[in-house]
């Protein structure tokens, strides 16, 4: 046995391998070490190997399952070997394949997945400067692909996917973004091979070539779906005959979202890692898990083509109009995970209440085919028409089984009475044995005249009549003598004989039929796969909608016209998250961004509210870039290209990057992939070096921006000298976070009002943070002096400040406009004493015309 453990394991040295033994799976050698540590189960010994005792340690069958979610999310593949050899037949070990191997990524099974997010598996190869990147959810079939240009690019699509296991080609540079992940898998160039992926690729779909998917100019992403298919085929073990397409995606469709974007908006997941208190938390009340991951990848990829978002939009507004919504979410409820539930049915993997959920999913579809009846908009027409009532199937799986059937086929009784006239007789056989031998007693006692006639059973002889020895000469002729005893002759009929064979054999039979007839039925459902997919598909894009139309209606949002001039308008705009969790009433305000008014410098108090807002202005574009409803009074948004977010402070500390290096990285990548399409958020740069670097970075970045680049920004800052830049670009506009002062502490209104601020309200905020009182009151006093001009430093000791002569100049001298030569000049020669009022004013007019 140990033998054949190891061929086995010599096929999968890099996966554990669970091999299947009676009723445990057993894990030997150095999988039993790494299983037992993961899994806390007790590592036992069983024989030896070279005088050593072999490590060993199992699990049972029936209860595997949880097990293995516990590999599989630690990043470990298992290779599921099972007995497939007849145990009465075989000579030495039963024979034993591997049936599957599980991977984080290739998982189809219910209890290891996350129900309400996708579960990816990606391919990644590199050539001539293009990236090649292909990705797969084997739990729905989604197959896609694209190329990339740059390792930013990369990254950013990795974010956005965040695929649980990924292949990457030995022809990709190393990236410091793979590090620390897991479920990375290094693949030979081999395997990224474009003849053998073009091959592999039109064999899965059945066509010539794939311009029909729009991706024959994608040759570097094709290599990476090869290779990426051929290894889900490998571990599957068998044809994929839910991957039916291949999509082409176009970034230009899109807007693009680089990794610390998407974390400082927390659309799914927030700083922590979790899903509380994000975007995604607050829009999804969806009736379906697929609805849900659906909602998901919406978020994560805003799109950029108008006719998409009008048709969401307009379907929205018809299913909030009347509350259709609510109507829907009734039945909606009632539709399990079919998406899923159909993977499993392709891959023949599904289980009996896997077939319970869909017939109950498709039983719904009448009702909301009654609902959509009469769409208003042509898009919830053909959503309508896709998730059509598929009444053929549903009286198939009514028919064919049972209504609460167990949880697997082997234990029978999955098939309904009545399906199969073989079945329901060999399960008669099974029940009614007694009521058949008493009626054959009966009669035999009848056609023989013995009264004392006896029918029995034992394992050993089977079925028999018995007839005392004094009576058994009158025996009826077709009597067959089956065994002697010593009072007694037992007989054996051919009909009972004929019973026998029948009875004896009738459970096994019956398993073996049912089996048969559940594969039967998979088969059946699989004729059908194309369009219960398409099925599937509808509902989960008709729950989204119905979401999307409950959260308008609930949370008071508005439909926002949709533009490709460029300028966004909000009146009335609010932040969906910040209102949600707060006790308070949100105060909502306004934003208006267009040609002439393209950078807001935005000034204002510590806990003043800068960040929400501009966060809420990112979110309320990107909600409008799914096709959603928005949290405003009214909105107009010309459609952006990209979404740059530099918010808060983080460091890299493995990677070697301070908390500013990280900073300028990321305003790095604003100044140099931004275009005037884009909506750009920068929140305090500068912050993490000295006053004079930080003030000149900062500035140089806002003019760049503002001078250069052109791209719609709001610009947080504490540095005041940057509310000047207006005075020398045009479409820069300052505006500042209202505040006021009560009793020495500070009041904060949350209201955006134009012009600069007049203050910073820092010692303010210090307080309210708990500082000490002494510290707040010494702070004051240095604010005191530095306004005052003077460079004192106060110490509790000192009775007197030390002033300290200036060696540079001060923050508000190093932007000053250099002064006209003839003003100084005159300036120089003027005698105030000597003038009279009216000179004076004479004066004046002259200085102003040379200033």
């Amino acid at each position: 046995m140990m033998q054949q453990f190891l061929r086995l394991k010599a096929d999968h040295p890099n996966d554990i391998l669970f091999y299947r033994m009676g009723d445990f799976y057993e894990l030997f050698f150095d999988d039993a070490k790494r299983a037992s540590e993961i899994l806390d189960i007790t590592l036992t010994a069983r024989g030896k190997t070279n005088g050593n005792p072999i490590p060993m340690c199992g699990v049972p069958y029936h209860a595997a399952e949880g097990y293995l979610a516990k590999l599989v999310k630690q990043g470990h593949s298992v290779a599921i070997c099972e007995q497939v050899g007849d145990p009465e037949t075989s000579k030495g070990p039963v024979e034993r394949k591997v049936m599957r191997v599980l991977t984080p990524g290739t998982i189809s099974d219910e209890a290891l997945l996350d129900a309400r997010r996708d579960n990816l598996l990606v391919a990644i190869t590199h050539l001539d400067q293009t990236t090649g990147l292909a990705s797969l959810d084997m739990s729905s079939g989604r197959f896609q692909l694209l190329e990339l240009g740059s390792e930013e690019e990369l990254i950013s699509e990795l974010q956005r996917l965040n695929p649980v296991e990924i292949l990457l080609s030995e022809a990709l540079p190393e990236f410091e973004f793979f590090s620390a992940r897991k479920g990375i898998k290094r693949r030979p160039i081999w395997e990224f091979d474009l003849d053998s992926a073009l091959r592999l690729l039109n064999k899965q779909f059945g066509t010539r070539d794939l311009s029909g998917f729009g991706c024959d100019h994608l040759p570097v992403a094709i290599s990476a779906a090869g290779c990426l298919l051929q290894y889900a085929k490998d571990t599957q073990r068998g044809d994929l005959p839910h991957i039916r397409s291949l999509v082409a995606e176009n970034n230009t469709e899109s807007v693009s979202l680089d990794a610390s974007s998407r974390r400082n908006l927390e659309l799914d997941n927030n700083m922590t890692g979790g899903s509380e208190n994000t975007l995604f938390e607050v829009l999804d009340t969806s009736a379906t898990t697929m609805a849900s991951r659906l909602l998901r990848r919406w978020l994560n990829r805003p799109l950029q083509h108008l006719p998409t978002l009008q048709a969401r939009q307009q379907s929205i507004a018809a299913l909030h109009h009347n509350y259709l919504y609510e109507v829907l979410h009734g039945h909606l409820k009632q539709i399990g995970d079919m998406e899923r539930i159909l993977t499993r049915v392709a891959l023949r993997s599904a289980r009996p209440r896997d077939l319970t959920r869909l017939h109950q999913s498709l039983a719904v579809l009448p009702q909301l085919a009654t609902a959509l009846a009469n769409p208003s908009t042509a898009h919830l027409g053909d959503l309508a028409t896709a998730a059509e009532p598929l009444p053929e199937l549903v009286h198939l799986l009514g028919s064919a089984v049972q209504e609460n059937p167990p949880v697997v086929i082997r234990e029978g009784g999955v098939i309904a009475d009545g399906y199969d006239s073989q079945l329901d007789e060999l399960r008669a056989l099974n029940t009614n044995a007694g009521e058949f031998l008493l009626e054959l007693e009966e009669r035999e006692k009848v056609r023989s005249g013995i009264s004392t006639l006896k029918v029995g059973y034992n394992r050993v002889h089977g079925y028999y009549i018995e007839i005392s020895r004094g009576q058994s000469d009158n025996a009826p002729v077709d009597y067959i003598r089956r065994q002697t005893l010593k009072n007694a002759e037992r007989f054996i009929t051919p009909e009972l004989k004929e019973f026998e064979d029948k009875a004896l054999s009738a459970k096994s039979r019956s398993l073996a039929r049912e089996k048969f007839l559940y594969e039967q039925l998979l088969e059946q459902l699989n004729d059908s796969l194309a369009a219960l997919q398409n099925c599937a598909a509808a509902v989960s894009e008709i729950d989204v909608l119905a979401t999307l139309a409950e959260r308008a209606h609930s949370l008071n949002f508005c439909q926002p016209n949709l533009s490709l001039e460029a300028g966004i308008s909000i009146q009335g705009g609010r932040h969906p998250v910040v209102e949600k969790v707060s006790n308070d009433p949100f105060v909502a305000n306004h934003l208006e961004m267009h040609s002439e008014r393209k950078m807001l410098v935005i000034t204002g108090p510590n806990m003043g509210g800068k960040s929400t807002y501009m966060r809420q202005a990112a979110l309320i574009v990107l909600l409008a870039q799914i096709g959603s409803f928005v949290p405003a009074a009214s909105a107009t948004i010309g459609l952006v290209d990209r979404i740059f977010t530099r918010i808060g402070s983080s460091d890299d500390l493995a990677g070697g990057r301070s908390t500013f290096m990280v900073e300028m990285t990321e305003t790095a990548n604003i100044l140099h992939n931004a275009s005037d399409r884009s909506l750009v958020l920068m929140d305090e740069v500068g912050r993490g070096t000295s006053t004079f670097d930080g003030l000149s970075l900062a500035w140089a970045c806002a003019y760049h921006l503002a001078e250069k680049v052109r791209a719609f920004t709001l610009f947080a800052t504490h540095y005041f000298e940057l509310t000047s830049l207006p005075d020398k670009v045009s479409g820069a506009c300052n505006i500042h976070l209202g505040a006021t002062e009560y009793n020495e502490n500070i009041v904060f209104l949350h209201s955006i009002e134009e012009g600069p601020a007049n203050k910073s309200y820092g010692i303010q905020v210090a307080k309210l943070a708990g500082l000490p009182e002494e510290v707040i009151s010494l702070a004051r006093q240095e604010l005191a002096l530095l306004e005052a001009g003077s460079h004192a430093v106060i110490t509790p000791a000192a009775d007197k400040a030390q002033p300290a002569a200036p060696s540079q100049p001060s923050q508000s001298e190093l932007f000053l406009p250099s002064i006209n030569p003839q003003l100084q000049k005159r300036l120089e020669q003027l005698k105030p004493d000597d003038l009279s009022p009216r000179d004076a004013l004479e004066l004046l007019y002259e200085l102003k015309k040379l200033l």
